[in-house]
This record gives structure tokens, C-alpha cells and sequence, in this order.
């Protein structure tokens, strides 16, 4: 789960990191219901169920961003159109993909109308990366910790960076999610964020 905040609005976007569309459903359901906003087909989702399981979240929840985190490292351009057609506002790359990757990816989003997050997680030069990804075009710039620590209670973070932003701005903003993530050891609170659109 995570708090958003795009220009004066907050979003809360929920994040179905379920391998099996009944549990996935129920626990949609429960969160667009509770005011979610912004609802995340997770990687293991799309692993167990495929793009079917984003079509269904769109008819489900029409109103809602459904978020397709699809860690695509290749063929971004393939990824962000089947992602989009099936329903997707947002898809997410990982920073580790080469710039070509990014690039298709953001002319395909802006193509089929899906935002496009370039994911910090795991980089070595998070700072960096994430300046690369403004000046790519990248429309979001999300910086969250590793599933495997959460689940063994270590951190809880999750920052999305409106790329459109000064630089100076995208670096204090990434640096501060950074510093606050390698500090929060107790899983703390969620971050806020900034979304470009």
C-alpha cells in the first residue's frame, strides 16, 4: 500500500501482490471500497494470472488507475502496449533496463495513454538513475524497498517522484525517500509522492 500525492490530490494505491485472482479480487474489492485509487496488479499476479488479471481489474474498478508492475528490463515498447490495452494507467520498468528499453516504453505509454514508472529498486545509484530517468522522459520515478524485506518486517517504502520536476527537485526528493528508507529499520510510515499529468 502506498500514499500518493499527485499535484494537491492524495491517492492511495493498493498493491495486490497475490498469486491467485479470488484472493487478489476480495482484497481489491475491500480497498476500492475503503477509498483506494490507484490499484497494482503485482508482479507475482501478472506471473500467475497474466495481463487477464488487468483487464479484470479495469472492469471491475473503471474508475480506477489499475498500475501494472511488470518490472520490465526488455521490450518495453511491447510490454507498456499490451499492458496498456489491457487496461493499464500505469506500468512500471526497473531502472536496471537500458535507456533504449525506457525510451520505447514512454513512446509506447504515451502512445496507448499509460504513464510510465521507472522503479529504483535494488539500483546501485539510485540518485543517478533516477535524474537519467527524468531526462529519458520517464513520467514517474518510484522508489520502494524489496518485497522479500518487507515480508521479514525490515522496511516499508514506497515513493513515486513526478519526473517533470527540476532535477534539483528529483535528486532531494529520490535522495530523501533513500535516506529515509536505509533509516526506517521499524517499517515506519509510508512517504509521500509526485506525479507529473
Amino acid at each position: 500500500m502506498g500514499i500518493l500525492t499527485v499535484g494537491t490530490k492524495t491517492i492511495l494505491q493498493v498493491a495486490l501482490d497475490f498469486v491467485d485472482e479470488s484472493r487478489a479480487l476480495k482484497a481489491a474489492e475491500e480497498a476500492y471500497a475503503g477509498g483506494a485509487d490507484w490499484i497494482e496488479a503485482g508482479t507475482p499476479l501478472i506471473k500467475a494470472e497474466g495481463l487477464n488479471i488487468v483487464r479484470t481489474l479495469k472492469q471491475r474498478f473503471p474508475k480506477a488507475t489499475i498500475v501494472a508492475d511488470l518490472k520490465t528490463l526488455d521490450a518495453g515498447r511491447i510490454e507498456v502496449e499490451c499492458a496498456a490495452k489491457a487496461g493499464a494507467g500505469v506500468v512500471n520498468i526497473l531502472a536496471f533496463a537500458p535507456d533504449s528499453t525506457i525510451l520505447e516504453a514512454i513512446d509506447a505509454g504515451r502512445k496507448y495513454g499509460a504513464l510510465v514508472s521507472v522503479d529504483l529498486i535494488g539500483h546501485p545509484d539510485p540518485k543517478t538513475r533516477a535524474q537519467e530517468a527524468q531526462e529519458l522522459g520517464a513520467d514517474l520515478v518510484n522508489v520502494h524497498c524489496p518485497i522479500d524485506l518487507q515480508m521479514r518486517g525490515l522496511v516499508k517504502h514506497f515513493v513515486v517522484v513526478d519526473a517533470s520536476q527540476p532535477v534539483d527537485d528529483v535528486v532531494r526528493a529520490v535522495t530523501e525517500a533513500i535516506s529515509d528508507f536505509y533509516r526506517d529499520k521499524a517499517g515506519g510510515e509510508l512517504k509521500a509522492s509526485y506525479e507529473q499529468r
